[in-house]
């Protein structure tokens, strides 16, 4: 399979995610915060059920980039980690797979707060 269509798939499913938040957000009472918390524990729901991993089997970034990727990861990580460490894994598993994604986010969060100044907007 050639790399356009690698690229095409990843695009349309991260597109049709994002589609359907941005329509919540027009159309419900919805905040993005309650939108991205929903995303997140659908992607935990689906990846749980593992009913997620052939949507990441098929558009790999489009499926994985998303916030539902992210809830996915936590699912994972959560019942390998249970498989290893037993029931401490259900408390650790999560975190410790999605590891790096939280520490980038932390980090880059950090140099904007360095980089940019904040100000009112009146």
């Amino acid at each position: 399979m050639g790399i356009f269509t690698e690229f095409l798939k990843a695009f349309a499913v991260g597109g049709l995610i994002c589609a359907v938040g941005q329509v919540l957000i027009d159309y419900t009472k919805l905040t993005p915060a309650r939108i991205l918390v929903s995303f997140v524990v659908l992607g935990v729901i689906l990846g749980g059920l593992g009913w997620y991993q052939p949507l990441i089997d098929f558009a790999g970034a489009g499926a994985t980039v998303p916030l539902t990727g992210f809830g996915s990861t936590l699912a994972k990580g959560t019942f390998e980690a249970v498989q290893e460490k037993g029931l401490l894994g259900a408390l650790t598993g999560g975190v410790t797979a999605t590891a790096g994604g939280i520490s980038v986010a932390i980090f880059l969060g950090l140099v904007t707060a360095l980089l940019f100044k904040p100000s009112d907007k009146s």
